[in-house]
């Protein structure tokens, strides 16, 4: 190896990232999904509030599947393939709706 010349890559650090990136985005919606039902339950359930609690809880269910099928790839020990246009479909779908579902809660 000659000076400034790169290190090689560790193929192990990717995945592991990856790994913890779905893993922090599958908190973040459970997070999501606790504030959605205190915030239908605050003041008397009504029932648009608990149709959208509801539907977040389900979107967050969506996206952990989506994830726990993406981590138990990375984790299999060979390298996984490539993530499938339908999975980054749902989880993106999933995100974005849960969002929407929290602006609609919050308002």
């Amino acid at each position: 190896m000659t000076a400034g010349a790169p290190a090689g890559r560790d193929p192990g650090l990717q995945p592991e990232r990856t790994r913890l990136a779905w893993r922090r985005t599958t908190l973040s919606g459970a997070v999501a999904a606790v504030l959605a039902v205190k915030t239908a339950l605050h003041g008397g359930a009504s029932a648009t509030g608990v149709v959208v609690c509801a539907l977040c809880c389900g979107l967050w269910l969506g996206l952990l599947r989506v994830a726990h099928h993406r981590i138990r790839a990375l984790s299999a020990g060979t390298p996984p393939a490539a993530l499938a246009p339908r999975h980054a479909t749902t989880a993106v779908l999933c995100a974005v709706a849960m969002a929407v579902c929290a602006a609609v809660l919050v308002v």
